[in-house]
C-alpha cells in the first residue's frame, strides 16, 4: 500500500494540535479503520474502469463536434452540444429516467451482437424536424408521438448522427451501426434484461433557444468483445494516425475530381498587326512547324507532354510520345488526349 504524503501545512497543523492536546486519538484510528474500505454496490457492479471512461468520454466529445456541425446545417441555425456525463447505470434505472413519449431509434452494431439505443429528447427533435422543414424551430408544449411525415423527416436525421457516430468511434473500434426502428415509449424496447449494467453518454444539445439531452445506451454484453481496446493511449495514438491518413484519402479523391483545361497546338506563327487586321476568309496563315514535328499540349498554361496528331474512333487525337514533365505516369505510358 502506498503510504500518504502530507502536505507541509498538514504537517504544521498536526503538530500544532499535538502541542495543544487537541488530538482525538481515537477518532484519528477510527478513521484510519474506515479508509481500509470501499462501499460497493453488487447491485451496480462497475463494468468499465476509469481509463475506459475517459477513452469513451474522448471518443463522444469528437462525436459532439460533429454533431454540432451536421445539425447546424440541417437545421440552418445555430447549435451547440457538449458531453454532459459517461455513466455506467442498470438498464432499468435509464428507462425510468427517460420521458414518456420520447423518440428512441434501435441500432444494431456490427460486427458485435447485439442492440443499442440512441435517444433524443421530444423538445429537441421536433425543433429540428420543424427547422428542417422551413419553421422557426419552435418545440412543442406537449409531448406526443411522431406523425408519419416527422417519422420519415427524423429517420434521415438519425441516419446522419449514425453517420457521426460511426465516424468518431472508428478511431477506437471499427463498429457499423445500423438503424432497425423507431419508437416512443421507452418500456417497449427490451435490449437487454433490466438488471444488467449498460454504458450511457449523454449529450446536451441546445438549438437556439430549445435545449435537450441525446443518450446512447449500449448493454455492457455487447461492448465485452471489445472493451479492452478502450483506451485513453490507444484513441491518442489512433486519432493522430487515422486522422493524418483519412486527410490524405479524402484529399487524394477531391483533387480526382478536379477539371483541368488541356489544350492541344498545332502549331504558331508571328504575323503583324496590320497583316492580322488584313486577314479574310480563305487566307492562309504559314505556321513554323511541318506536320512532322510534335505538337505541344498544355495543361493549363504549361507545356506538359509532346504528342503526333491523329485520329480515334472518327475524332481527332493525338498520341503523347514525350513527356515534359511527370504527372505521375511513366513515360512509356500511352495516353490519348481526345479533342472537340
Amino acid at each position: 500500500m502506498v503510504p500518504e504524503v502530507l502536505s507541509q501545512a498538514e504537517i504544521d497543523a498536526l503538530l500544532q494540535a499535538l502541542s495543544s492536546g487537541h488530538v482525538d486519538i481515537e477518532a484519528i484510528k477510527k478513521s484510519e479503520e474506515e479508509k481500509k474500505f470501499k462501499i460497493y454496490d453488487f447491485r451496480r457492479p462497475d463494468k468499465f474502469s476509469k481509463d475506459q471512461l475517459r477513452a469513451i468520454q474522448m471518443v463522444h466529445e469528437s462525436f459532439a463536434r460533429q454533431v454540432t456541425t451536421a445539425i447546424s446545417t440541417m437545421a440552418r441555425s445555430l447549435v451547440s452540444a457538449e458531453v454532459a456525463s459517461v455513466d455506467q447505470i442498470s438498464y432499468d434505472e435509464f428507462v425510468r429516467s427517460l420521458v414518456q413519449p420520447t423518440v428512441i431509434a434501435v441500432l444494431d452494431m456490427y460486427p458485435l451482437s447485439g442492440s443499442a439505443m440512441l435517444e433524443i429528447a421530444p423538445s429537441l427533435i421536433f425543433a429540428i424536424i420543424d427547422r428542417s422543414l422551413g419553421g422557426k424551430g419552435e418545440s412543442l408544449s406537449k409531448p406526443r408521438s411522431l406523425t408519419d411525415i416527422e417519422r420519415m423527416v427524423a429517420e434521415r436525421i438519425f441516419m446522419r448522427i449514425l453517420e457521426l457516430l460511426e465516424e468518431s468511434w472508428s478511431t477506437v473500434v471499427d463498429l457499423k451501426f445500423r438503424f432497425v426502428n423507431l419508437e416512443s415509449n421507452p418500456f417497449f424496447v427490451q435490449i437487454c434484461p433490466g438488471s444488467d449494467m449498460v454504458l450511457v453518454v449523454t449529450l446536451k444539445v441546445q438549438l437556439g433557444n430549445i435545449e435537450g439531452l441525446m443518450n446512447f445506451c449500449v448493454p455492457y454484453f455487447v461492448m465485452e468483445p471489445v472493451v479492452d481496446r478502450l483506451s485513453s493511449q490507444r484513441w491518442f495514438a489512433s486519432t493522430g494516425r487515422k486522422g493524418t491518413e483519412n486527410a490524405k484519402e479524402k484529399l487524394t479523391e477531391r483533387l480526382k475530381d478536379i477539371k483541368v483545361p488541356v489544350v492541344v497546338e498545332l502549331g504558331h506563327a508571328e504575323i503583324e498587326l496590320k497583316e492580322l487586321l488584313g486577314l479574310r476568309p480563305g487566307d492562309v496563315i504559314r505556321l513554323e512547324e511541318s506536320y512532322a514535328d510534335p505538337v505541344a499540349v498544355r495543361i493549363g498554361s504549361n507545356v506538359k507532354f509532346y504528342a503526333a496528331p491523329g485520329t480515334s474512333k472518327g475524332r481527332y487525337a493525338v498520341r503523347i510520345t514525350d513527356v515534359v514533365q511527370k504527372l505521375g505516369a511513366e513515360e512509356e505510358d500511352v495516353v490519348w488526349l481526345m479533342t472537340s
